[in-house]
């Protein structure tokens, strides 16, 4: 029986030539496309495809995004992202919001096509760069307060940048995200560590200095 795929992919062009890969495999079937996150959120679990290949810079809602939205009510689908980000804080965030399988867009069409097959039987499909990111990811140092380690690496990141006095636009910029990312990302901060400003948050850090970056400093909001 063939595997039903789905695509998640802004451009139009790579939109198309993945849907021919999909199409002139034997083994899949093309479900369905769509060139945003909204309409994908709204109307893919209708569509029930097998495997669901998702790029990460998508207008409007990221792919991660559409992935944390999506998951929770497609738990039998496997979703796998195909994407041009091959730092670590993208890949973190994109497994933890539900994402079985992580490739960058230079993948070759096997390797797509047999990474599509894995993803279905049950295995979680990476390149290999981005398998190695990831070990070395789990292997960085973690803060060792206690009350840090309840943030995710990209909070963390988040919080290391506000002791160093950048203001949210700043942080958005710094990391390629959007300037509502970076507010959601803070409103999560602040609960975690029970804190109301974001001088409380600093003053959580700061009787930490080795895990601050060299010459940090708080700007008071």
């Amino acid at each position: 029986m063939s595997i039903g795929v789905s695509i998640i992919e802004d451009d139009a062009s790579v939109r198309e030539f993945l849907g021919l890969w999909i199409k002139q495999s034997p083994d899949f079937r093309l479900v369905s496309e769509y060139g945003n996150g909204e309409s994908a959120i709204a109307r893919l679990p209708q569509d029930n495809p097998d495997v669901v290949l998702v790029d990460i810079n998508l207008s409007g809602q990221s792919g991660i995004h559409c992935v944390r939205k999506l998951k929770p009510v497609m738990a039998k689908t496997q979703f796998l992202m195909l994407t041009v980000y091959s730092d670590s804080d993208h890949i973190v965030d994109a497994l933890s919001a539900g994402a079985t399988g992580y490739l960058l867009k230079r993948t070759h069409r096997e390797e797509v096509l047999a990474a599509i097959k894995q993803v279905h039987e049950g295995g979680s499909p990476m390149n290999s760069f981005i398998a190695r990111k990831l070990v070395q990811t789990f292997q960085r140092e973690e803060p060792q307060a206690p009350e840090l380690q309840v943030l995710s690496p990209r909070e963390w990141e988040v919080l290391r940048l506000l002791t160093r006095g950048l203001m949210y636009k700043e942080i958005a910029d710094s990391l390629g995200v959007s300037m509502p990312t970076i507010n959601t990302h803070v409103h999560r901060i602040y609960q975690k560590l029970h804190v109301r400003t974001r001088t409380e948050a600093i003053n959580r850090v700061t009787p930490f200095p080795d895990k601050l970056p060299a010459g940090a400093a708080a700007r008071t909001s």
